[in-house]
């Protein structure tokens, strides 16, 4: 069989040519079906641990939120996937390329914007763009840099210097640097940071259809992102992977759904105690209740049976799904960030 990958072949299942290839190995052909294969990895800061063996993969055509609160492992993860910092140990594979063995190689089928994206103030857009081209070896560089203008849209602000931008603007041009060479992996470190609402919208477009035949990796605040475009949710926590499934998964697997009602009367929290399986508990205004439970449809039972005990007045009753949101707190909240 041939495993035809960026221009050569490989035949699997025949060791002496797997042995000549410089990047695949007869142990890492597993993973060259997978666009990123993170194993075990783990970075120390002295004796902290940032990130504590953690293991994920991508595959092709996924796009894929990676969430977790602030210092949780998110930004030291994707240094390490971009060929940014080493790890302490473990493995991360780009197309089945040992990112530390082979870095200039992996960097050159991955685009990535940090965090910090930074830029080059006085010089022309234009200009960073095409020096980004020339570091990246592009044959066609000045159709590249014009395409990618159109793309990300910077025509507008196409003839300014990079310090003559708004910070949404300078956001534009470290995606338009992460796409210029067309990798086949893509990773954005808070890729909407700055932008309002309609170039949020923009980008995330820009996003979608760029994640159809290639696979993103990125880390957002805006959880509403991810719920739009992302096919899969890996969250981590305190530099361990807590969660890693699909956003309806994780709906069905977290335990119970909301339930919301709404009283004409007041009622005390104290109320809602002698309810069997209740959860949780939270009063979202004067009249307005938001209760969580092991089985829903008991609840709402009991609620309604409560109700007429009381002869409190109910004005609605119903059920949602736990959005990202009550997952993501669900997941991650703790003593120190309550």
């Amino acid at each position: 069989m041939t495993d035809l990958r960026r221009g050569f072949a490989i035949k699997i299942g025949h060791p002496s040519s797997v042995n000549r290839h410089p990047f695949i190995s007869a142990k890492n052909i597993i993973f060259a079906a997978m666009s990123i294969e993170v194993k075990d990895l783990t970075k120390l800061y002295g004796k902290q641990k940032a990130i504590d063996g953690i293991s994920f993969s991508l595959e092709k055509g996924e796009i894929v939120g990676f969430l977790g609160p602030n210092g949780a492992g998110k930004s030291t993860t994707m240094k390490i996937l971009a060929g940014s910092l080493r790890p302490s140990s473990g493995v991360a594979r780009i197309h089945g390329i040992g990112v530390g063995e082979h870095p200039v190689r992996t960097k050159k089928i991955t685009g990535y914007l940090p965090e910090s994206n930074p830029l080059y103030g006085d010089m022309y857009i234009r200009e960073y763009l095409s020096f980004i081209g020339d570091i990246h070896r592009l044959t066609n560089k000045k159709k590249a840099v014009e395409q990618i203008i159109d793309i990300v849209k910077l025509r507008p602000e196409a003839n300014k210097k990079i310090s003559q931008l708004s910070k949404g603007y300078k956001q534009r041009v470290g995606l338009a640097a992460a796409l210029i060479h067309q990798p086949e992996v893509l990773i954005l470190d808070e890729p909407t940071t700055g932008l309002d609402p309609n170039q949020i919208v923009e980008i995330r477009e820009v996003i979608r259809e760029y994640g159809k035949n290639r696979s993103v990796l990125f880390s957002t605040h805006i959880l509403q992102e991810v719920e739009a475009i992302c096919d899969r949710v890996i969250i981590i926590h305190q530099g361990k992977i807590i969660a890693d499934n699909t956003l309806s998964h994780l709906q069905s697997q977290q335990a119970g759904s909301i339930i919301k009602l709404v009283l004409r009367e007041r009622v005390e929290e104290s109320a809602w105690q002698v309810l069997p399986g209740l959860v949780s508990v939270r009063r979202i205004s004067g009249f307005e209740w938001e209760l969580e439970g092991n089985d829903p449809e008991t609840l709402k039972k009991q609620l309604l049976s409560l109700s007429l005990q009381n002869n409190w007045n109910l004005v609605s009753l119903h059920s949602e799904s736990r959005s990202l949101e009550d997952i993501f707190r669900g997941l991650t909240k703790s003593p120190n960030n309550e």
